[in-house]
């Protein structure tokens, strides 16, 4: 299997283990290590409510330093109290000892069921057997351990050339529901071999999440748990990156393209969703009408089951818009699904059913608002709403 998620950059092991923390013996813990320290930076949920293990990281991320990350799956580590900071450190304190490093290095996710306490014995052995099965390939089992509705692995990775050295940007992420922009039900690491500031490190994360993981929506729900870690160990010797000049577009181009591709999967994936949708639009007067429609259109529960019914309903579209918030003249806005206009000027058209059904069916959709009132354009990527959706969450703890 090809390497293409957190171990394709120079100097990264990872593994995966089951250690007891999910009932059903699959893996649920993650350790991935870099070789040297590495450059950190970090964006973390808006939610009020934050687990103890992201509040861990969002503090130690602070200094700009990182050697590894532990995430486990199965428990949130959240709304426990002190008794879930005192875990947070210990769980820190096991891999460090392992690693041979300061705790304040390891950085910290969980995922799964709040207001349950870690089982720590749990959390020592799967930490002490995923050290024992490090490896420079290890990033497949890696991402298996933090998966909790998700349907398949995602990962991703990039290479580029700068300055006759070879960087390569790898990453890993989890989510299925509770997704939408500012951070939502998804953890993710991304590790990069590169030499770059700390400094620029954090504004190619922020800039590059922004058109990434703050572009999508399962649900319109954001967990306490969200968190996406970016570490750089400097191993592929290139020229440091200390300004913003090409190298540093470069940086962030190939970043994007890493973290665009699991945002997609995340999106993908959601919760019993059967097709991916990216939402357009296109000529708005201000970014932030275009980030009310997008917003308002990609959680809608009518537009999202009428994506899944395969039911060309663009009222619903308009619909969402309009109660947006959103500053628009409605008599101006056309709608495409696929290249086909169903709404032009504000007003339905005798389109073709049949050529919209085949649209509809598709796995990947988009659908285009033409508000033909500016010059901001902007995108979101969502899913549809299956009978399977309510399904999953009406039993979720079980």
């Amino acid at each position: 299997m090809v390497n293409i998620g957190v171990t394709a950059p120079k100097g990264y092991k990872a593994a995966g283990v089951a250690c007891g923390l999910k009932n059903n013996g699959v893996k649920d813990l993650a350790l991935v290590v870099s070789d040297v320290e590495a450059k950190a930076a970090g964006i973390f949920t808006r939610n009020v409510i934050k687990g103890h293990s992201l509040q861990w990281s969002r503090k130690k991320i602070k200094n700009g330093l990182a050697r590894a990350m532990v995430i486990n799956s199965g428990c949130a580590n959240a709304c426990l109290g002190p008794a879930g900071d005192k875990d947070s450190a210990d769980m820190a304190l096991y891999a460090a000892e392992l690693i041979g490093c300061s705790p304040d290095v390891v950085m910290l996710g969980s995922t799964g069921v709040i207001g349950i306490p870690l089982k720590m014995s749990n959390i020592r052995q799967g930490i002490e057997q995923a050290f024992g099965e490090l490896s420079y390939d290890g990033g497949h089992m890696a991402v298996q351990a933090i998966m909790t509705t998700d349907t398949f692995q995602k990962e991703a990775s990039k290479t580029i050339e700068l300055n006759g050295k070879t960087i390569t940007i790898g990453g890993m992420a989890k989510g299925s529901g509770m997704i939408h922009p500012n951070m939502a039900t998804m953890i993710s690491l991304i590790t990069t071999d590169a030499a770059i500031s700390e400094s620029l490190l954090d504004k190619a994360l922020r800039r590059v999440a922004d058109v990434s993981f703050n572009r999508i929506s399962v649900d319109g729900d954001t967990s306490v748990c969200d968190q996406v870690i970016i570490m750089a160990n400097g191993l592929a010797q290139n020229n440091p990156i200390t300004e913003e000049g090409s190298d540093f577009q470069a940086f962030v181009s190939a970043l994007s393209e890493v973290c665009i591709s699991l945002a997609k999967m995340l999106a993908k994936d959601g919760e019993g969703a059967t097709k991916l949708i990216e939402i357009r639009v296109k000529n708005c007067s201000d970014t932030n009408s275009a980030h009310l429609v997008l917003n308002a259109v990609a959680k809608s529960p009518l537009v999202k089951t009428a994506f899944f019914g395969e039911d060309a309903n663009w009222g619903r579209i308009i619909t969402a818009a309009g109660y947006s918030g959103a500053i628009f003249n409605p008599e101006k806005v056309d709608i495409y699904l696929g290249n086909l206009l169903v709404c032009e000027n504000g007003t339905g058209l005798q389109f073709d059913e049949d050529e919209a059904l085949e649209i509809l069916k598709e796995d990947e959709i988009i659908v285009t608002l033409d508000f033909k009132d500016g010059v901001v354009c902007d995108k979101i990527w969502t899913c549809d709403f299956s009978y399977d959706y309510v399904k999953i969450n009406g039993s979720y703890r079980s």
